[in-house]
């Protein structure tokens, strides 16, 4: 069983369906055939907004595409737009292979319905997952195209080729709408049919690779695209959350509205009661306008009987963590190689560190919103969301309603960055329009409701251990992590299973599972059942593999530095590709041959160990293979930093990054996707964190929140290896050397190991005060 097999069965388990249905879907997609026409929703959006669909009379070969009598070719895109433009880097996918026009390809955002399979926006996943399924789609289509062009011309199809939106056959062609007006093409395929059908080599594409237009810009510049927040409906009302002060367990003693009553166009509250059991404790306001839900809000008096996570503290959940780490049992194995134990038992050393990161808050630029109706005996529940297929089985339950009778209407995403991979904020819309008999309901949460209930990067701890013999050669290795679990809280079924046999949150270790040969090696996955009951844990960019690395890529420089050796000497020396390092296809072609080739390229950029630099200015570097190791983006990263012994204040001065991710699909967006990630890592090692405090989050606002700001942006110098591999994603790989390149940096300009995310001016002054002297 494949990957995406793999995925789509946690996915039938998380919704507890049997494999039947799901077997026939994979089947389709596996073939990249599947037969339907595209219903439009109200809130399905098309770009470029000015132009039409295709009408009557359309060609749809697969439930992917169209191609309508005036030459337009749609294309139907199940992933979230957040702002990396991934309708375009799909369409160009089927664009290409059909040869279609790229002015008059135009994209829908599609609303929720069965026969899309598995609707998920995250772990880079949409190139990847998408590859295959939308070049055969553009090779159905343009199969018949030429065939039924061929005929219109009179000729042969072997004489024929498409061009450009055409077919042609010497001096003379046909275009695609012709064709579709005048035969009016039917062909349908079998699965086996579609896999057989020729696909266009790497040297004949035309649009992959390439430099052209964004479909969606003209739409987000001048004000026509419609985001979750933007959605209105005749006759709605307003609300905004109460909330309550744990995430679980407490309970509503007493509401008082009387001042809430003095505030014009206030309606009335609603406490929620919840099947299930995403928003205990909440109560909800209802009013004619917003910024009167905001007033009444404010001005409600709740009492509410706590959870038993009242009085936890972030130092409390890391402590919890740090005794998981020293119990030997616990937890789940991804790797547990024989020898582990003799290795250490029998080490002439034991090399150990322990690497710490704080909560960090996605805030997200459009804070959480849904709008819920019941219209013609169905749910409607508008927003924008990153995992449709997994909330809207929680939204039935919540309702109390099938599955079927729930549709999710889609709509562009002023942000996600994995926040809206949980749809807790759709549950209590829904909730209280059906406490309304079905009337439109808009929730909205204030800045600091969303910042309150966010579902957070949780904190972790990391201990790594290397057991090495007398002459100083590695023996065995081990990597614990203790975390709060988000896929555990949100969709237990789509764990994966460890070396052991027990299920694990592949999104809270991903990254520690290394291409480094360092003898038998032990990656222990610990859930901090503490954090998992204080807070709901979330997908952050990047998600574990924004704090793996931190620890890996800090501790092998470490180690290097202890051993005596050249730290990037040390790491091609590591990165053999042997066993199961050497990479399979179609994904991990090369293995850690390519992580080893990103690394060498990198060096020769930044001059690592070569460069005259001013005094406590150096370069520090890491490397890392990006997301999943089924799915590697082989990444290697340095930054220039500046290190002020007086105030201890970091400044990074540039970034360079090598990525080797197979086929670059979208090069504007790959770079786009690349600096936005390397942004957010240098954000997190050096900016922004919070802390939970009396079992919440600290910070509400910018006021004290404080993300990197624009004065901060170093120079960048990104480079993307030219590849005719598989695409791998690009949406986080750029998030995760940032951290320990960082901090290797700090100890090659004065000396200090930092071992705590993020690196703060007073651990910089602290570590020079306790450096002994040389």
């Amino acid at each position: 069983m494949g990957k995406l097999e793999r995925i789509a069965a946690r996915q039938d388990r998380a919704a507890g369906r049997g494999p039947t249905r799901r077997g026939v879907l994979l089947t389709g997609l596996g073939s990249a055939f599947m037969f339907g026409f595209a219903r439009e929703a109200s809130a399905a959006q098309t770009f470029p907004q000015n132009s039409s669909l295709p009408g009557n009379g359309a060609f749809e070969p697969t439930v992917w595409c169209s191609i309508g009598p005036d030459g337009v070719v749609n294309v139907n895109i199940i992933r979230a737009e957040m702002g990396q433009h991934i309708g375009t880097a799909l369409a160009r996918i089927i664009a290409d292979e059909m040869e279609a026009d790229w002015d008059k390809v135009r994209i829908t955002y599609v609303d929720t319905d069965p026969k899309w399979g598995l609707m998920v926006t995250g772990g880079s996943w949409s190139v990847w997952m998408t590859w295959d399924v939308f070049r055969q789609a553009g090779a159905a289509a343009r199969t018949v195209l030429v065939e039924e062009g061929a005929k219109l011309l009179g000729t042969s199809v072997a004489s024929c080729v498409a061009r450009n939106g055409r077919v042609v056959a010497g001096n003379r062609s046909v275009s695609f709408g012709d064709i579709v007006s005048h035969a009016r093409p039917t062909r349908s395929f079998t699965p086996d049919e579609m896999a057989k059908l020729p696909l266009k080599p790497h040297s004949e594409r035309r649009l992959i690779g390439k430099e052209v237009r964004a479909l969606d810009i003209p739409a987000k510049t001048d004000g026509t695209a419609i985001y979750g927040i933007d959605a209105k409906l005749d006759g709605m009302v307003y609300a905004r959350p109460k909330l309550p002060p744990t995430r679980y367990g407490s309970k509503v003693v007493s509401v008082d509205d009387s001042e809430a009553k003095k505030i014009k166009g206030y309606l009335r509250y609603i406490v929620l009661e919840d099947p299930s059991e995403t928003v205990p404790g909440w109560v909800a306001v209802i009013a004619s306008t917003y910024p009167a839900a905001i007033r009444a809000t404010d001005a409600l008096k709740v009492v509410w009987t706590p959870g038993k996570t009242a009085n936890v503290s972030e130092k409390d959940i890391l402590e919890h963590g740090r005794k998981q780490i020293a119990e030997k049992t616990g937890g789940t194995c991804v790797f547990n190689d024989d020898g582990v134990d003799a290795a250490f038992s029998s080490a002439k050393q034991v090399f150990e560190r322990t690497y710490t990161c704080a909560s960090v808050l996605h805030y997200q630029l459009e804070p959480m919103n849904a709008l819920a109706r019941l219209q013609d005996g169905k749910w409607e529940i508008h927003c924008g969301n990153q995992w449709q297929s997994l909330f809207l089985p929680v939204i039935a339950k919540a309702l109390q309603v099938k599955e079927s009778d729930v549709i999710m209407r889609s709509y562009l995403l002023g942000g996600g960055f994995g926040r809206r991979l949980n749809g807790d904020y759709a549950v209590p819309a829904a909730l209280i329009s059906k406490a309304l008999d079905g009337k439109p309901v808009k929730l909205i949460l204030t800045r600091s409701d969303d910042m309150q209930f966010d579902s957070f990067r949780s904190p972790s701890i990391q201990t790594v251990r290397v057991a090495l013999d007398d002459q100083k050669n590695l023996k065995g290795w081990q990597h614990h992590a203790s975390a709060g679990w988000p896929t555990r809280v949100m969709a237990a079924a789509f764990m994966e299973k460890g070396a052991d046999g027990k299920p694990y949150d592949q999104f809270a270790i991903a990254g520690a599972d290394h291409w480094y040969d360092v003898g038998p090696m032990r990656v222990r996955a610990l859930d901090n059942d503490l954090a998992d009951a204080t807070f709901r844990p979330g997908w952050l960019r990047s998600v574990s593999s924004g704090w793996t690395p931190w620890a890996h890529e800090a501790f092998l420089d470490e180690l290097a530095h202890d051993l005596g050796h050249d730290p990037v000497e040390f790491r091609l020396s590591l990165l053999t590709a042997k066993g199961r390092n050497a990479g399979k296809a179609p994904d991990s072609v090369g293995g850690a041959t390519r992580q080893a080739n990103v690394l060498k390229r990198l060096v020769e950029k930044c001059g690592y160990g070569k460069a005259q630099l001013p005094p406590d200015t150096a370069i520090g570097i890491a490397t890392t293979f990006g997301q999943e190791r089924a799915m590697p983006t082989w990444t290697a990263g340095a930054v220039q930093v500046h290190v002020d012994r007086k105030t201890g204040a970091v400044t990074c001065q540039k970034i360079w990054l090598v990525l080797d991710a197979g086929t670059i699909v979208d090069p504007d967006g790959a770079m786009a996707q690349t600096e936005g990630g390397a942004l957010w890592g240098l954000s997190m090692a050096l900016f922004e964190n919070t802390e939970i405090e009396n079992g919440t989050v600290r910070d509400r606002n910018l006021n004290t929140y404080t993300p990197l700001r624009i004065t901060d942006i170093p120079e960048m110098d990104i480079e993307f290896v030219d590849s005719t591999e598989k695409p791998m994603g690009l949406g986080e790989p750029g998030v995760t050397t940032i951290g320990a390149a960082i901090a290797n940096g700090v100890f090659n300009a004065v000396g200090v190991r930092l071992r705590h995310q993020p690196i703060r001016p007073a651990d910089v002054l602290k570590g020079l005060s306790e450096k002994k002297p040389a």
